[in-house]
């Protein structure tokens, strides 16, 4: 049911029951509850719709549609239609030719024209092999307003683009080339804001950089399509990689890949990769020595302590390293998989081999249950297998990033000993 992190980089790949391709991928009730698109995460859905004033044509089956209703709260409301199929629609085909129509009386009855119309399949027209392309094209020659793809396909979860990347693509394929602008850039790859307190404000505005854009911050169409003038893009997530791609082939923007880590070396060397790349000095010492004294603070503060790590903004594994190498206990990893987490997890292994990792989409995992050997929980999931201990949730409506985003989760694992640091 679980591996440690001794034997997981000593092997360098999972137990065959653990791994998810060679068996049933399991929907355990942390993943439906905490990590399902459908439910709180951004998924497909949510994500297509992070375009300023589209809204949406989910096409499927009834049981497609159902988890799509949870999603639909006030702040999606008028956003979200129906076009609902059954099964004579898909032995004929026939709902094909109501697709477009669909879209032009979604068109006539919004109150404020859309900006475009997000034409969501499901794994039914992946299986039935519809041609998306050729049907929205179709629908914006009849409504008039641009309809693109939006591909809710779990088929193709484990493919070379998975549905959440390629609606990541979806999400920015509305921009258009224009004249680029060498005091803006763009921040991609996250679907919420970073914190209005993160560092990375102030240090690109000290190398010269006036504008940065962010597709979470969008209200207006306008606000949108001033994405285009970025002078270049910060990618903080890999998945997001192909839509940043995208924009370098269509636009002509480049764009540097950061990760985000909780580890503060890791932050400073970022920013200084980061400088390099565009040519700039950028100076984060104040950030870089308040996130090092909270580290240090936090250190004698939790001594003893024993951490279980679940989804996390970033990856579970570098926020346990980071734990783990300030000084704090780490008994369980859940994650989803580990590929380019090797580094991190062979490091792990070096400092505390007996910690477990458990992957949570495999099926071993409906025989978890808690060994009682935890103190704190961080990320929801591991909130969710651990009821009985504080969790703490790095960003629920904001994503940490660098030295703030550390700051954030020291504070917060501060507050759970009931104290705060003096740092913040």
């Amino acid at each position: 049911m679980y591996v440690t992190a001794a034997e997981l980089a000593r092997t360098g790949r999972l137990p065959e029951d653990m791994d998810p391709p060679k068996q049933l991928i399991l929907s355990s009730p942390a993943t439906v509850d905490i990590n399902s698109p459908g439910a709180r995460g951004f998924g497909v859905k949510r994500a297509g719709l992070t375009i300023p004033d589209a809204v949406m044509l989910l096409v499927s089956p009834r049981c497609c549609g159902r988890n799509t209703t949870v999603l639909c709260g006030e702040l999606y409301r008028g956003r979200t239609y129906y076009l609902t199929i059954d099964e004579t629609d898909m032995i004929t085909g026939r709902y094909l030719e109501r697709i477009s129509e669909a879209c032009a009386e979604i068109c006539d009855v919004s109150p404020v024209r859309p900006s475009a119309v997000l034409i969501c399949s499901t794994c039914t027209d992946a299986l039935l092999g519809t041609d998306m392309d050729r049907i929205c094209r179709q629908s914006e020659e009849l409504c008039g307003v641009r309809c693109v793809p939006l591909y809710m396909n779990a088929l193709a979860r484990d493919g070379r683009l998975p549905p959440v990347a390629q609606a990541r693509v979806t999400a920015y394929s509305l921009l258009g080339r224009s004249t680029r602008r060498r005091d803006e850039c763009g921040i991609i790859g996250a679907f919420l804001p970073l914190y209005d307190t993160s560092e990375i404000y102030p240090i690109l505005h000290g190398a010269g950089i006036r504008r940065i854009h962010e597709l979470a911050r969008c209200r207006t169409m306008d606000e949108y399509d001033a994405m285009s003038a970025s002078n270049f893009h910060i990618l903080i997530d890999a998945e997001a990689r192909a839509a940043a791609a995208d924009m370098y082939e269509r636009l002509g923007i480049p764009y540097v890949e950061l990760v985000r880590t909780y580890d503060t070396e890791r932050v400073h060397r970022q920013y200084a990769l980061l400088g390099d790349a565009i040519g700039a000095d950028l100076d984060d010492a104040l950030w870089y020595d308040r996130a090092a004294a909270a580290v240090e603070e936090i250190r004698s503060i939790c001594s003893g302590m024993r951490f279980a790590v679940g989804a996390v903004s970033g990856s579970s594994f570098d926020m346990a390293l980071s734990l783990i190498t300030a000084g704090m206990a780490v008994t369980e990893i859940y994650a989803s998989g580990i590929g380019a987490d090797m580094p991190d997890i062979r490091r792990i292994a070096a400092l505390s081999p007996d910690t477990r990792i458990y992957i949570t989409t495999s099926p071993a995992m409906h025989r978890y249950a808690s060994r009682g050997d935890v103190d704190v929980a961080v990320g929801r999931d591991a909130g969710w297998y651990h009821p009985e201990v504080p969790c703490v949730r790095p960003g629920d409506d904001h994503e940490p990033f660098g030295y703030d985003g550390i700051l954030r989760v020291v504070d917060k694992i501060a507050k759970v000993r009931g104290q705060g640091t003096t740092i913040l």
